[in-house]
Protein backbone atom coordinates (compact mmCIF):
# COMPACT_ATOMS: atom_id res chain seq x y z
CA UNK A 1 0.00 0.00 0.00
CA UNK A 2 2.33 2.89 -1.12
CA UNK A 3 2.26 5.27 -4.02
CA UNK A 4 4.23 7.86 -5.24
CA UNK A 5 1.77 11.04 -5.88
CA UNK A 6 0.09 12.87 -3.07
CA UNK A 7 -3.50 11.92 -3.33
CA UNK A 8 -5.03 15.54 -3.63
CA UNK A 9 -6.67 17.21 -6.88
CA UNK A 10 -6.73 20.99 -7.67
CA UNK A 11 -10.53 20.37 -7.31
CA UNK A 12 -10.52 20.43 -3.79
CA UNK A 13 -8.85 23.68 -3.55
CA UNK A 14 -11.12 26.89 -4.89
CA UNK A 15 -9.07 29.19 -7.13
CA UNK A 16 -10.09 32.21 -5.08
CA UNK A 17 -9.14 30.31 -1.88
CA UNK A 18 -6.19 29.87 -2.90
CA UNK A 19 -5.43 33.18 -4.98
CA UNK A 20 -4.02 35.58 -1.74
CA UNK A 21 -1.48 38.04 -1.39
CA UNK A 22 1.71 36.14 -1.14
CA UNK A 23 0.42 33.71 -4.25
CA UNK A 24 -0.55 37.30 -6.36
CA UNK A 25 2.97 38.21 -5.53
CA UNK A 26 4.85 35.53 -6.54
CA UNK A 27 2.66 35.46 -9.56
CA UNK A 28 4.08 39.07 -10.65
CA UNK A 29 7.41 38.14 -9.61
CA UNK A 30 7.30 35.08 -12.27
CA UNK A 31 5.96 37.16 -14.53
CA UNK A 32 8.22 39.78 -14.69
CA UNK A 33 11.22 37.12 -14.56
CA UNK A 34 9.52 35.45 -17.57
CA UNK A 35 8.33 38.50 -19.43
CA UNK A 36 4.60 37.19 -19.26
CA UNK A 37 1.77 38.66 -18.18
CA UNK A 38 0.41 38.23 -14.41
CA UNK A 39 -2.97 36.23 -16.15
CA UNK A 40 -0.62 33.71 -17.74
CA UNK A 41 1.01 32.59 -14.38
CA UNK A 42 -0.71 29.24 -13.28
CA UNK A 43 -1.45 29.01 -9.82
CA UNK A 44 -0.37 25.69 -8.53
CA UNK A 45 -2.44 24.50 -5.55
CA UNK A 46 0.00 23.01 -2.82
CA UNK A 47 -1.27 22.54 1.00
CA UNK A 48 -0.03 19.68 3.26
CA UNK A 49 -3.03 20.04 5.91
CA UNK A 50 -4.60 16.41 4.87
CA UNK A 51 -0.95 15.33 6.32
CA UNK A 52 -0.81 16.85 8.98
CA UNK A 53 -4.41 16.56 10.59
CA UNK A 54 -5.17 12.71 8.62
CA UNK A 55 -2.04 11.18 10.07
CA UNK A 56 1.70 11.21 11.22
CA UNK A 57 5.16 10.17 10.07
CA UNK A 58 6.85 7.13 11.63
CA UNK A 59 10.25 5.67 11.72
CA UNK A 60 11.29 2.49 12.56
CA UNK A 61 14.50 2.48 14.11
CA UNK A 62 16.15 -0.92 15.05
CA UNK A 63 19.84 -0.34 16.84
CA UNK A 64 22.20 -3.09 18.59
CA UNK A 65 21.83 -5.96 16.24
CA UNK A 66 25.62 -5.06 14.54
CA UNK A 67 26.70 -7.36 17.34
CA UNK A 68 25.25 -10.45 16.26
CA UNK A 69 27.59 -10.20 13.41
CA UNK A 70 31.34 -9.68 12.52
CA UNK A 71 34.23 -9.03 10.33
CA UNK A 72 37.00 -12.28 9.74
CA UNK A 73 40.22 -12.57 9.30
CA UNK A 74 41.42 -13.65 5.69
CA UNK A 75 43.91 -15.48 7.92
CA UNK A 76 41.81 -17.05 10.37
CA UNK A 77 40.09 -18.29 7.35
CA UNK A 78 43.41 -19.79 6.13
CA UNK A 79 44.09 -17.71 3.17
CA UNK A 80 47.07 -15.77 2.29
CA UNK A 81 46.19 -13.37 0.28
CA UNK A 82 48.93 -12.09 -2.79
CA UNK A 83 51.05 -8.88 -1.35
CA UNK A 84 52.03 -6.06 -3.65
CA UNK A 85 48.49 -5.95 -5.58
CA UNK A 86 46.08 -2.97 -6.14
CA UNK A 87 43.16 -5.48 -5.50
CA UNK A 88 40.93 -5.07 -2.78
CA UNK A 89 39.30 -8.16 -0.85
CA UNK A 90 36.67 -7.70 1.65
CA UNK A 91 36.76 -9.34 4.44
CA UNK A 92 33.35 -11.71 4.69
CA UNK A 93 31.59 -11.56 7.73
CA UNK A 94 29.83 -14.59 9.86
CA UNK A 95 27.27 -14.73 12.93
CA UNK A 96 28.30 -14.73 16.27
CA UNK A 97 25.43 -16.84 17.26
CA UNK A 98 24.34 -20.04 15.29
CA UNK A 99 21.68 -19.02 12.96
CA UNK A 100 18.67 -21.33 14.83
CA UNK A 101 18.97 -18.15 17.43
CA UNK A 102 20.68 -15.71 15.25
CA UNK A 103 17.45 -15.24 12.85
CA UNK A 104 14.87 -15.04 15.50
CA UNK A 105 16.40 -12.36 16.84
CA UNK A 106 16.77 -10.38 13.50
CA UNK A 107 13.88 -11.76 12.36
CA UNK A 108 11.70 -8.90 14.26
CA UNK A 109 13.21 -6.01 12.56
CA UNK A 110 12.38 -7.06 9.45
CA UNK A 111 8.83 -7.83 10.50
CA UNK A 112 8.57 -4.37 12.38
CA UNK A 113 10.13 -2.78 8.88
CA UNK A 114 7.18 -4.65 6.66
CA UNK A 115 4.66 -3.53 8.52
CA UNK A 116 5.64 0.26 8.39
CA UNK A 117 5.41 -0.58 4.85
CA UNK A 118 2.55 -1.88 4.80
CA UNK A 119 0.45 0.51 6.46
CA UNK A 120 2.59 3.80 5.04
CA UNK A 121 2.71 5.74 2.05
CA UNK A 122 6.14 7.85 0.91
CA UNK A 123 6.34 11.11 -0.65
CA UNK A 124 8.98 12.07 -2.63
CA UNK A 125 8.33 15.43 -1.70
CA UNK A 126 8.49 15.03 2.08
CA UNK A 127 11.41 12.80 1.75
CA UNK A 128 12.99 15.70 -0.05
CA UNK A 129 12.23 18.29 2.68
CA UNK A 130 13.04 15.42 5.32
CA UNK A 131 16.22 15.59 3.76
CA UNK A 132 16.05 11.46 4.70
CA UNK A 133 13.30 8.18 3.50
CA UNK A 134 13.27 6.56 6.56
CA UNK A 135 9.81 8.69 8.05
CA UNK A 136 7.29 7.29 6.01
CA UNK A 137 3.52 8.63 6.49
CA UNK A 138 0.95 6.86 8.07
CA UNK A 139 -2.66 7.76 8.37
CA UNK A 140 -4.83 7.61 11.94
CA UNK A 141 -6.96 5.09 10.41
CA UNK A 142 -4.12 2.25 9.90
CA UNK A 143 -2.08 3.01 12.76
CA UNK A 144 -3.99 0.89 14.94
CA UNK A 145 -3.10 -1.92 12.77
CA UNK A 146 0.92 -1.02 12.52
CA UNK A 147 0.84 -0.76 16.35
CA UNK A 148 -0.48 -4.27 16.61
CA UNK A 149 2.25 -5.23 14.02
CA UNK A 150 5.04 -3.98 15.40
CA UNK A 151 4.33 -4.77 19.03
CA UNK A 152 4.05 -8.54 17.86
CA UNK A 153 7.51 -8.12 15.97
CA UNK A 154 8.71 -6.68 19.55
CA UNK A 155 7.32 -9.95 21.25
CA UNK A 156 8.92 -11.97 19.08
CA UNK A 157 12.47 -10.65 19.57
CA UNK A 158 11.61 -10.23 23.51
CA UNK A 159 11.12 -14.23 22.81
CA UNK A 160 14.05 -15.06 20.92
CA UNK A 161 15.96 -12.76 22.91
CA UNK A 162 14.69 -15.05 26.22
CA UNK A 163 15.43 -18.15 24.42
CA UNK A 164 19.58 -17.09 24.03
CA UNK A 165 19.80 -15.52 27.00
CA UNK A 166 18.45 -19.03 28.73
CA UNK A 167 21.15 -21.05 26.50
CA UNK A 168 23.92 -18.93 26.67
CA UNK A 169 26.52 -20.68 27.74
CA UNK A 170 25.79 -23.61 25.95
CA UNK A 171 25.96 -21.09 22.91
CA UNK A 172 29.17 -19.96 23.64
CA UNK A 173 30.54 -23.20 23.53
CA UNK A 174 29.36 -24.15 20.51
CA UNK A 175 30.21 -21.23 18.90
CA UNK A 176 33.89 -21.55 20.38
CA UNK A 177 33.85 -25.11 19.49
CA UNK A 178 33.20 -24.36 16.03
CA UNK A 179 35.90 -21.25 15.57
CA UNK A 180 38.17 -23.37 17.04
CA UNK A 181 37.64 -26.27 14.01
CA UNK A 182 38.01 -23.50 11.55
CA UNK A 183 40.85 -22.17 12.90
CA UNK A 184 42.57 -25.60 12.69
CA UNK A 185 41.04 -26.20 9.23
CA UNK A 186 42.69 -22.68 8.36
CA UNK A 187 46.17 -23.86 9.97
CA UNK A 188 45.88 -26.85 7.39
CA UNK A 189 45.66 -24.67 4.52
CA UNK A 190 48.04 -22.38 5.55
CA UNK A 191 50.48 -24.96 5.77
CA UNK A 192 49.28 -26.78 2.39
CA UNK A 193 50.24 -23.48 0.69
CA UNK A 194 53.61 -23.07 1.85
CA UNK A 195 52.73 -20.00 4.35
CA UNK A 196 54.40 -19.73 8.10
CA UNK A 197 51.90 -20.25 10.45
CA UNK A 198 51.93 -19.06 14.17
CA UNK A 199 51.86 -21.72 16.72
CA UNK A 200 49.42 -19.68 18.39
CA UNK A 201 47.09 -19.31 15.98
CA UNK A 202 43.98 -20.80 16.96
CA UNK A 203 44.76 -19.08 20.49
CA UNK A 204 44.27 -15.63 18.39
CA UNK A 205 41.18 -16.61 16.26
CA UNK A 206 39.55 -18.26 19.90
CA UNK A 207 40.46 -14.79 21.78
CA UNK A 208 39.24 -12.65 19.03
CA UNK A 209 35.74 -14.40 18.93
CA UNK A 210 35.60 -14.48 22.59
CA UNK A 211 36.10 -10.62 23.03
CA UNK A 212 33.87 -10.02 20.04
CA UNK A 213 31.08 -12.40 21.23
CA UNK A 214 27.71 -10.35 22.99
CA UNK A 215 27.62 -10.72 26.71
CA UNK A 216 24.36 -11.43 28.43
CA UNK A 217 23.77 -7.27 29.40
CA UNK A 218 24.71 -6.42 25.62
CA UNK A 219 21.55 -9.00 24.49
CA UNK A 220 19.45 -7.47 27.10
CA UNK A 221 20.43 -3.81 26.73
CA UNK A 222 21.32 -3.14 23.08
CA UNK A 223 19.15 -5.64 20.83
CA UNK A 224 16.31 -2.45 20.63
CA UNK A 225 13.35 -1.92 18.54
CA UNK A 226 11.31 1.22 18.60
CA UNK A 227 9.09 3.93 16.37
CA UNK A 228 9.37 7.62 16.32
CA UNK A 229 6.28 9.44 15.72
CA UNK A 230 6.99 12.84 13.36
CA UNK A 231 4.69 15.86 12.57
CA UNK A 232 5.37 18.68 9.80
CA UNK A 233 6.24 21.94 11.44
CA UNK A 234 5.40 24.63 8.94
CA UNK A 235 7.48 27.28 7.92
CA UNK A 236 4.55 29.78 9.51
CA UNK A 237 4.72 27.43 12.50
CA UNK A 238 8.84 28.40 12.37
CA UNK A 239 8.57 31.94 12.33
CA UNK A 240 5.93 31.83 14.89
CA UNK A 241 8.48 29.53 17.20
CA UNK A 242 11.20 32.23 16.24
CA UNK A 243 8.91 35.02 17.20
CA UNK A 244 8.06 33.17 20.37
CA UNK A 245 11.77 32.03 21.13
CA UNK A 246 13.22 35.93 20.24
CA UNK A 247 10.11 37.21 22.32
CA UNK A 248 11.21 34.71 25.28
CA UNK A 249 14.83 35.85 24.86
CA UNK A 250 14.03 39.66 24.90
CA UNK A 251 11.93 38.48 27.99
CA UNK A 252 14.76 36.50 29.53
CA UNK A 253 17.32 39.77 29.03
CA UNK A 254 15.00 41.84 30.04
CA UNK A 255 14.40 39.73 33.53
CA UNK A 256 18.10 39.56 33.70
CA UNK A 257 18.95 43.15 33.47
CA UNK A 258 16.12 44.00 35.70
CA UNK A 259 17.39 41.25 38.30
CA UNK A 260 20.89 42.97 37.60
CA UNK A 261 19.77 46.19 38.69
CA UNK A 262 17.98 44.91 41.71
CA UNK A 263 20.71 43.44 42.13
CA UNK A 264 22.97 46.45 42.06
CA UNK A 265 20.23 48.55 43.60
CA UNK A 266 20.37 46.47 46.62
CA UNK A 267 23.86 46.57 46.87
CA UNK A 268 23.62 50.17 46.77
CA UNK A 269 22.03 49.98 49.98
CA UNK A 270 23.82 47.55 51.78
CA UNK A 271 26.67 49.20 50.44
CA UNK A 272 25.39 52.55 52.12
CA UNK A 273 23.74 51.22 55.12
CA UNK A 274 27.16 49.46 55.76
CA UNK A 275 28.74 53.12 55.22
CA UNK A 276 25.98 54.77 58.03
CA UNK A 277 26.63 51.75 60.39
CA UNK A 278 30.77 52.45 60.31
CA UNK A 279 30.08 56.42 59.77
CA UNK A 280 27.75 55.54 63.40
CA UNK A 281 30.41 53.61 65.12
CA UNK A 282 32.76 55.58 64.10
CA UNK A 283 31.00 59.41 65.71
CA UNK A 284 30.63 56.56 68.39
CA UNK A 285 34.02 55.69 68.69
CA UNK A 286 34.91 59.45 68.40
CA UNK A 287 32.38 60.35 71.07
CA UNK A 288 33.76 57.78 73.57
CA UNK A 289 37.10 59.13 72.61
CA UNK A 290 36.49 62.33 73.27
CA UNK A 291 34.45 61.77 76.76
CA UNK A 292 37.70 59.81 78.03
CA UNK A 293 39.86 62.74 76.72
CA UNK A 294 37.34 64.83 79.09
CA UNK A 295 37.77 62.76 82.10
CA UNK A 296 41.08 62.58 81.96
CA UNK A 297 41.81 65.93 81.49
CA UNK A 298 39.05 67.12 84.23
CA UNK A 299 40.70 64.48 86.51
CA UNK A 300 44.20 66.27 85.54
CA UNK A 301 42.77 69.63 86.18
CA UNK A 302 41.23 68.51 89.37
CA UNK A 303 44.70 66.63 90.51
CA UNK A 304 46.06 70.01 89.95
CA UNK A 305 43.92 71.99 91.68
CA UNK A 306 43.95 69.60 94.93
CA UNK A 307 47.86 70.09 94.31
CA UNK A 308 47.23 73.73 93.98
CA UNK A 309 45.24 73.61 97.05
CA UNK A 310 47.45 71.54 99.38
CA UNK A 311 50.22 73.90 98.00
CA UNK A 312 48.42 76.62 99.56
CA UNK A 313 47.50 74.68 102.82
CA UNK A 314 51.03 73.62 103.36
CA UNK A 315 52.44 77.60 102.51
CA UNK A 316 49.81 78.50 104.93
CA UNK A 317 50.68 76.18 107.52
CA UNK A 318 53.99 77.31 107.14
CA UNK A 319 53.18 80.95 107.29
CA UNK A 320 51.67 79.70 110.70
CA UNK A 321 54.56 77.86 112.18
CA UNK A 322 57.09 80.28 111.17
CA UNK A 323 56.88 82.30 113.67
CA UNK A 324 56.73 80.04 116.75
CA UNK A 325 59.65 78.56 114.34
CA UNK A 326 61.32 81.89 115.18
CA UNK A 327 60.20 81.49 118.11
CA UNK A 328 62.26 78.20 119.10
CA UNK A 329 64.98 79.89 117.20
CA UNK A 330 65.69 82.89 119.46
CA UNK A 331 65.15 80.30 122.03
CA UNK A 332 68.09 78.71 121.24
CA UNK A 333 69.99 82.10 120.39
CA UNK A 334 69.18 82.94 123.98
CA UNK A 335 70.34 80.24 125.54
CA UNK A 336 73.46 79.76 122.96
CA UNK A 337 74.44 83.23 124.21
CA UNK A 338 74.10 82.00 128.07
CA UNK A 339 76.11 78.96 127.40
CA UNK A 340 79.31 80.77 125.96
CA UNK A 341 78.78 83.84 128.97
CA UNK A 342 78.91 81.04 131.45
CA UNK A 343 81.98 78.90 129.62
CA UNK A 344 83.67 81.99 129.65
CA UNK A 345 83.07 82.64 133.12
CA UNK A 346 84.26 79.15 133.99
CA UNK A 347 87.43 79.79 132.02
CA UNK A 348 88.18 82.65 133.94
CA UNK A 349 87.42 81.75 137.49
CA UNK A 350 88.08 77.97 136.92
CA UNK A 351 84.97 77.39 138.80
CA UNK A 352 81.39 77.98 138.03
CA UNK A 353 80.42 81.18 140.48
CA UNK A 354 77.45 81.30 142.38
CA UNK A 355 75.70 83.73 140.65
CA UNK A 356 76.89 81.73 137.01
CA UNK A 357 75.20 78.34 138.72
CA UNK A 358 72.16 80.44 139.58
CA UNK A 359 71.64 81.50 136.06
CA UNK A 360 72.76 77.83 135.11
CA UNK A 361 69.38 76.65 137.12
CA UNK A 362 67.25 79.64 136.08
CA UNK A 363 68.10 79.38 132.28
CA UNK A 364 67.18 75.64 132.48
CA UNK A 365 63.52 76.29 134.42
CA UNK A 366 62.86 79.34 131.97
CA UNK A 367 63.59 76.96 128.89
CA UNK A 368 61.72 74.19 130.21
CA UNK A 369 58.48 77.00 130.62
CA UNK A 370 59.20 78.04 127.18
CA UNK A 371 59.78 74.42 125.35
CA UNK A 372 56.79 74.55 123.72
CA UNK A 373 58.33 72.84 120.42
CA UNK A 374 59.78 69.77 122.67
CA UNK A 375 62.89 70.10 122.14
CA UNK A 376 64.01 66.94 123.84
CA UNK A 377 68.03 67.05 122.76
CA UNK A 378 68.41 69.89 123.91
CA UNK A 379 66.37 70.14 127.38
CA UNK A 380 68.43 66.73 128.21
CA UNK A 381 71.49 69.22 127.96
CA UNK A 382 69.80 71.85 130.09
CA UNK A 383 69.08 69.10 132.57
CA UNK A 384 72.39 67.56 132.77
CA UNK A 385 73.64 71.58 133.63
CA UNK A 386 70.79 72.08 136.14
CA UNK A 387 72.42 68.75 138.22
CA UNK A 388 75.97 70.07 138.03
CA UNK A 389 75.31 73.35 138.70
CA UNK A 390 73.54 72.44 141.93
CA UNK A 391 76.14 70.33 143.63
CA UNK A 392 78.83 72.47 145.05
CA UNK A 393 80.79 70.03 147.61
CA UNK A 394 84.35 71.04 148.04
CA UNK A 395 87.00 72.38 145.81
CA UNK A 396 88.61 69.30 143.87
CA UNK A 397 85.13 67.94 143.58
CA UNK A 398 84.28 71.44 142.25
CA UNK A 399 86.75 71.01 139.78
CA UNK A 400 85.97 67.98 138.46
CA UNK A 401 82.37 68.97 138.12
CA UNK A 402 83.95 72.41 136.86
CA UNK A 403 85.06 69.79 133.56
CA UNK A 404 81.69 67.82 133.21
CA UNK A 405 80.06 71.52 133.48
CA UNK A 406 82.35 72.79 130.87
CA UNK A 407 81.67 69.23 128.45
CA UNK A 408 77.69 70.15 129.33
CA UNK A 409 78.02 73.92 127.88
CA UNK A 410 79.88 72.72 124.63
CA UNK A 411 77.23 70.46 123.68
CA UNK A 412 74.95 72.74 124.33
CA UNK A 413 76.97 75.09 121.98
CA UNK A 414 77.25 73.46 119.14
CA UNK A 415 73.95 72.09 119.25
CA UNK A 416 72.66 76.12 119.35
CA UNK A 417 74.95 77.19 117.52
CA UNK A 418 73.47 76.71 113.77
CA UNK A 419 70.32 78.65 115.01
CA UNK A 420 72.40 81.09 116.24
CA UNK A 421 74.77 81.42 113.12
CA UNK A 422 71.44 81.65 110.98
CA UNK A 423 69.88 84.50 112.97
CA UNK A 424 72.45 86.66 112.47
CA UNK A 425 72.92 86.86 109.30
CA UNK A 426 71.39 90.52 107.85
CA UNK A 427 69.01 89.17 105.37
CA UNK A 428 67.75 86.84 108.08
CA UNK A 429 67.34 90.06 110.71
CA UNK A 430 65.81 91.90 108.23
CA UNK A 431 62.84 88.96 107.58
CA UNK A 432 62.43 89.14 111.44
CA UNK A 433 62.59 92.87 111.63
CA UNK A 434 59.66 92.61 108.85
Amino acid sequence: MSTNVIPFTPAQFPQEAVIVSNGAHRAAVAASRTDRLAEEIERLPFDLSALEEEGAFINVDATGFGILDRRLDWQALGVELPKNTDVAFTPPRCGLLPNRFRRPLLTPVSQAHTALHKYSYHFRLTETLFETPAYRWVPWRAFTEFESAFNKACDNLNEARQKVLDQYDEIRQEVIATFRQVAADSAQRLEATGAIVPEDLQDRVISSVLSAFPTEDELRQKLTLRFQVGVILLGSEMLREQRLAAEERRGAEQAESDRRVERLRVNAEEHSIQQQMWAEQESIRFKLATEEEDHKREAEIKERIRQMKLDAAREKLQETLSPLQEGAAQLRVQIYESAVAMQEALEKHDFLPGATAKKARNLTRWFRLMNFQSDSELDELLGNLERLAAKPNGKNQRRASNAAVSAVLDNIIQLCYRDAHELGQPNRLAALEL
